[in-house]
């Protein structure tokens, strides 16, 4: 079989022309790390539904829409700027980015506990290139990934978060993206780092907004590692705007007797893609990968995940939960992998989907590849509409059909956001599933 023509990406040529005036651009092996995976994404081309990984997702959209890089500095706000996940009175730290770029007159940073730095990843690379060298490497299954190296090449500013050993921070860190086009089609590549010492904890929160009903293209990728009994929980809102894309990945690798918990809600975008890959590369490490979905119109809405159990006594837990209406489309795909010498390791998925509509489309792929003879693994997918006897049910009790539909959809979804240990962030959870319920037809009553 002759090998797949390369589907080009034009959005890379403009590479040439921004390459100048990137951060880091007197950094030599920056700009060889730059220059190697603008090579690579010209050779890889944009990933087809040829591609196992892609299968489901056609980034054709993307092509059709002529992006331009977003100006240093981002877009002004005005007095309408876009709040974060999280109050107001819960964000001692954040980090505001407007079309990828740090905001300092928008951010606030408060007192934070010795061994613990927290700086964007433009300063980074002004105060201490080198101790981001290493990071910036790319990582195991990221070398034939165009849009990683795109990226990399790209990549103008973000988030550094370094934890001390033992260091415990007990307030979030809250990292919010604006998207903000003004007229241009933008796109903008963030790079987050997250280094979590051995014996350290903290809770990220990332949120990505958008203002107007302009076209962006979001591109963020993060790298987190996570050491000997370290533990992160890393709570993700993709609220894009109605014709934004939103294609993201998520690295992660985690030592011996490490934790990391995720949640991700996606509800806003014309097309988003979120991935993660973790890495459990100690004995004893955990992760537990969670989401919730609601999409509607047309939009199309992908969550992507591997977890690889490389070493034994490892433990994972992925629940993913969504709600589709008119023509929308969902994936999951979920890839467990178990190592042979990864021994007693303990691994479970489950995706659950709610179909609002006859037109609306789920795609689920759970997927176990074990090589170890001494594991308990399981997964399942389920979909369907909602139970016909519990909402006669509670129709009988009285309540409106729309209201009974309503109850039961926040229901289905309310046993994922509960596993939210904050109770800050999961009653805002909560709060933006209602209002997306609130919003047109939600509850689909005739």
């Amino acid at each position: 079989m002759s090998a797949e023509p390369i589907r080009p990406l034009p959005y890379a040529e403009r590479f040439a022309a921004v390459a100048a005036g990137l951060p880091g651009r007197s950094l030599p092996w920056l700009a060889e790390l730059r220059a190697e995976s603008i090579a690579r994404v010209t050779a890889l081309g944009l990933p087809t539904p040829r591609l196992e990984r892609w299968k489901y997702t056609n980034l054709n959209p993307l092509l059709a829409t002529d992006f331009v890089p977003a100006p240093g500095g981002g877009q002004s706000l005005g007095s309408a700027a876009p709040s974060g996940l999280l109050p107001a009175e819960r964000t001692a730290h954040r980090l505001v980015f407007v079309n990828g770029a740090l905001r300092r007159d928008l951010s606030r940073i408060g007192a934070l506990p010795a061994g613990v730095a927290l700086v964007g990843f433009a300063e980074a690379l002004t105060d201490d290139p080198e101790g981001l060298a290493s990071l910036l490497t790319p990582t195991a299954g990221t070398e034939d990934d165009a849009l990683v190296a795109l990226n990399t090449a790209f990549m103008a500013d973000g988030c550094v978060l370094r934890l001390g050993r033992g260091v415990a921070l007990d307030e979030p860190i809250e990292l919010l993206f604006i998207g903000a086009p003004n007229g241009a089609a933008v796109a903008f590549h963030p790079r987050n780092l997250i280094v979590a010492d051995p014996g350290s904890r903290a809770t990220v929160v990332e949120t990505h907004v958008g203002m107007g009903s302009g076209v962006y293209w979001s591109h963020p990728v993060c790298g987190v590692t996570i050491g000997d009994g370290a533990v992160l929980t890393h709570l993700k809102l993709l609220d894009d705007g109605p014709r934004a894309f939103h294609i993201a990945r998520t690295d992660v690798r985690v030592a011996a007797r490490g934790r990391y918990d995720s949640f991700v809600l996606t509800t806003g975008g014309a097309v988003s893609r979120d991935e993660i890959a973790v890495a459990l590369d100690g004995e004893d490490a955990e992760c537990r990968l969670t989401g919730g979905y609601l999409a509607r119109g047309r939009q199309h809405v992908d969550n992507t995940t591997e977890i690889v159990h490389a070493k034994p006594r490892t433990v994972s837990r992925e629940v993913y939960k969504g709600v589709l209406d008119d023509r929308a489309r969902g994936v999951f795909q979920g890839r467990i992998v178990v190592a042979e010498d990864a021994q007693k390791s303990d691994g479970h998925q489950l995706n659950k989907t709610l179909l609002l509509s006859d037109h609306a489309e789920i795609d689920s792929k759970p997927q176990l590849e074990i090589y170890a003879d001494d594991v308990k693994c399981s997964h399942g997918a389920t979909a369907g509409e909602l139970e016909e006897d519990a909402l006669f049910y509670l129709r009988s009790r009285g309540i409106a059909e729309s209201a009974a539909r309503r109850l039961l959809i926040e229901a289905f979804l309310g046993d994922v956001i509960e596993t939210v240990a904050d109770a800050g962030a999961q009653a805002a959870l909560a709060r933006r599933v209602g209002a997306w319920l609130g919003g047109p037809d939600g509850g689909r009553a005739p």
